[in-house]
């Protein structure tokens, strides 16, 4: 498990909330859009981590 890639992943998704609200506040479909994107972007990422966790946990 790479506890940094984790974090990163994270923030990401942070920021991609913060872009979305302001998307939605402001009424600028591109930047929801991008918003949405990167959440998605990080919940690939964890499921990432997530395997290789697994992975590693049937080797050990």
């Amino acid at each position: 498990m790479s506890l940094e890639e984790r974090a990163k992943a994270t923030a990401k998704n942070i920021e991609g909330k913060g872009q979305e609200a302001i998307g939605n506040i402001t009424g600028d479909p591109k930047d929801k859009a991008e918003g949405q994107a990167k959440q998605a972007e990080s919940e690939v990422k964890h499921a990432v981590e997530d395997m290789k966790d697994t992975v590693k946990k049937n080797i050990d």
